[in-house]
Parts: structure tokens; sequence; C-alpha cells
């Protein structure tokens, strides 16, 4: 296309809006020579968009930059394992280990708390497909009450390391160290500097909430369809007007409830 001058504003707004962004370069340009300022300004927005996704492909090459420098080693194998959960009142722990392909490259990646869940759902689905292998591993709030969250998050991380069809050659972990033979690294805040450490968390969060949906439609005076067992306001009020299910942590909510 050489040119928008002979299409309405109307025809080139719906081009641009299904734009592919591989071609916001070679469109900007001709955008911004058009003499209607309407087009212009297109011209500008999709401008701001590609240096955007400039600035998010940079994020994420940093990100990468430690599983990299494994993958350049000769290790192909490198399991990023987070888990969701910790601090409910009710609910499980969830941990989840994947191995992604090394050239996964999916923009947006973060740790799971900074995404909204149409976001979350969305990596989930990418990350599912670049994956070479991954594991689920949860521990209920029985367990969780019998050994305390930090053990049962240790326990649903070798859970789910067991469930994988092979082990990673090195695992990089969320600031814990697990009892594994395989070489782990802890990465303070790991989700928000390691890409694996990132999508790992973002599986897990999404399996979670998707249970904590089901746990709603059995109780659904608590909120978990939003509240995912956190302890809100709402939440607190209905365990002290309905008193505690069966899902609740009772080692989580024993100053709450009389």
């Amino acid at each position: 296309m050489n040119s928008f001058q002979n299409m309405t504003v109307k025809s080139i707004k719906e081009i641009v809006a299904n734009l592919n962004s591989e071609r916001y370069q070679e469109t900007i340009p001709l955008l911004k020579a058009d003499s209607r300022v309407a087009v212009q300004k297109m011209g500008l927005s999709l401008e701001k968009k590609l240096l955007a996704i400039a600035a998010e492909t940079q994020r994420i090459e940093k990100m990468k930059s430690l599983e990299a420098s494994y993958y350049a080693k000769g290790i192909k194998r490198i399991g990023g394992i987070d888990e969701v959960g910790r601090g409910p009142l009710a609910g499980p722990v969830v941990t989840c280990v994947i191995i992604l392909k090394p050239d996964s490259h999916r923009l947006y990646v973060n740790d799971s708390k900074k995404l909204s869940q149409k976001m979350r759902e969305h990596l989930c689905e990418q990350l599912l497909e670049d994956a070479q292998d991954y594991a689920i591993g949860m521990v209920d709030n029985d367990i969780i009450d019998q050994i305390n969250i930090l053990n049962a998050t240790k326990k649903a991380m070798t859970d789910s390391l067991t469930a994988l069809k092979d082990p990673p050659e090195l695992l990089l972990i969320d600031a814990l160290q697990i009892n594994t033979a395989i070489p782990q690294k802890s990465l303070i805040h790991g989700d928000a500097i390691s890409y694996a450490i990132a999508a790992a968390s973002i599986v897990a969060k999404v399996y979670r909430d998707n249970l904590m949906q089901i746990y709603h439609q059995e109780y659904p005076e608590y909120g978990f369809d939003h509240n995912m067992g956190y302890g809100t306001a709402a939440h607190i009020a209905a365990l002290r007007e309905y008193g505690p299910t069966p899902i609740h942590r009772k080692s989580f909510i024993s100053n709450l409830v009389r």
C-alpha cells in the first residue's frame, strides 16, 4: 500500500485496528504523511505502540538473560518453579514447574500478580504451547494445617517435580530451596526477574483461580470467585456469620473465628 489518500478515515481506522504489529513500521510513515489530522494521529498512536513493544521486547530479553546463559552452556531443560496461594485463608497452595522451549518469547510475561486475569489466561495458553513439559503440585488446607504453609509449599513443589515426564537439568526457584537432587538456583523476586519462574507463576495462578471458581459454586457466601480465598473484609465477615468451610485453613483463621 503506497497511500491512504483515497480511503475514508473510517476505513483507515478499521485497517489500523486490525493491523498486525509486524506491519506498524511500514504503515506509520504513510499515516503520518496523510493530509488529514485524524489519520496523522493514528500514525502517532501506532508509533507509541511500536515504541512500547520495543521496550517490552527488551524487558523480556532481560528476563531471559539468565536462562540464555545456561542455554549457551548446553543446558536445555530449565525448570521454572513457583507457587501461588501461600497467603489465603482458604483453599490449597498450588505450584507449577514448567520447562519451556528455549525459543519461547512471549511478550508481557511477568509476575502473575502484576497481570490482569484476562492477560494471565491468554499468556497461560501461549506458555503451555511453548512448554516441553509442565506439572502442577497442590497441597490442601488440611495438610497445610498439619505441616505449616512453608513446608506445604515445598511439598507441592517436590510433588510437581515428581509428576514431570523427565526431570529438568536445572531448577530456577522463587526465593526457596527444596529437597531435590536437581541443581537449583534460588532467586529473590524470581517471578519478576526470571522468564521461566514468571511463566510458572502464571500457570499456577490460572490453575488455582479456576479451582477457586469451582469452590465458589459450592460455597457462594464467601466470595471465592473474586477473593480467591484471601482475607478480604467481606470474606472475614462471611466467616464470622457462617463459620468455616471444609476448605478453610484452621491455622490461619483461629484468631478470626471463635
